[in-house]
């Protein structure tokens, strides 16, 4: 790779909360009400019993308020880690709102449809909620379009100035979350997995179920940069080459996921 471009030098990690950005504060304080409602919910859980397709009612809005708030929270870590300047600009303050107004929308939705004992995902029975699951697909779209922006308005603030291997890490993490969980996401709109518990608490299964491979595209948001901080300190003038590697490495094994979840 051009030397001009990319470096070795490693990024801070510690964030001064006292210097965030509006924009980042509001996504703080964001996912730190999803947390709280995500334990709200559970405690509204607890005294009911009611399932969807042998699932607990209350499983799925959890799920999607915990996976927010991290989303959330992480976006902005990785906006300090890769270049922080890029939070102060009017891109990242549309990159917020748009992470908001999608996030929020799925959230609202999903924890209604539970309160009332009906499913909001594959939800067709009628053509209101055929529409509101149509609408979900394009809203989970712009959630994770909000990542792919970030990754261009990192790139583009760093103009010819060296990109550590971490901030590297960053943007590869945020283009593939977009990439990969909008391939995986559109299959698993068409798919329904198979009904019941499966794995604790993840409650996937490993036969005709894409949502293993939903996650690691969703969670390339995470697992790649902090990839990129390992090989960062840790490889020295190979962790470029490391980087690589796990990138590919990681592309392979969700392309295997959606491969054998597709399988008969």
């Amino acid at each position: 790779m051009p030397s001009n471009l990319f470096s070795s030098s490693p990024s801070r990690l510690k964030i001064n909360v006292s210097k965030l950005s509006f924009a980042s504060k509001v996504l703080m304080v964001y996912g730190a009400l999803m947390w709280l409602a995500c334990g709200l919910t559970f405690i509204v859980s607890l005294n009911d019993l009611r399932t969807i397709r042998e699932v607990g009612i209350w499983i799925k809005p959890m799920k999607f308020m915990a996976a927010t708030a991290l989303f959330a929270w992480s976006t902005v870590w990785l906006t300090h880690l890769a270049n922080e300047r890029v939070s102060q600009g009017d891109a990242y303050k549309g990159i917020c709102t748009l992470l908001v107004a999608t996030s929020l929308f799925e959230v609202l939705y999903i924890t209604y449809q539970a309160s009332i004992g009906e499913a909001s995902h594959y939800n067709r029975t009628d053509a209101f909620h055929a529409l509101l699951y149509s609408v979900m697909g394009v809203v989970a779209v712009g959630l994770t379009a909000s990542q792919a922006w970030l990754a261009w308005a990192i790139w583009k603030a760093q103009g010819r100035i060296a990109f550590s291997v971490t901030s590297l890490g960053v943007v590869i993490g945020l283009a593939l979350t977009f990439l990969l969980s909008t391939i995986s996401g559109g299959l698993l709109g068409g798919i329904q997995p198979p009904s019941g518990q499966g794995l604790p608490v993840l409650g996937w299964h490993f036969h005709k179920d894409i949502r293993p491979s939903h996650f690691l595209g969703v969670h390339a948001q995470q697992l790649i940069p902090l990839w990129g901080i390992f090989v960062d300190r840790s490889f020295g003038t190979y962790a470029t080459r490391a980087l690589g590697a796990g990138c590919g490495l990681y592309v392979i094994l969700w392309g295997l996921l959606t491969w054998s979840s597709l399988g008969t």
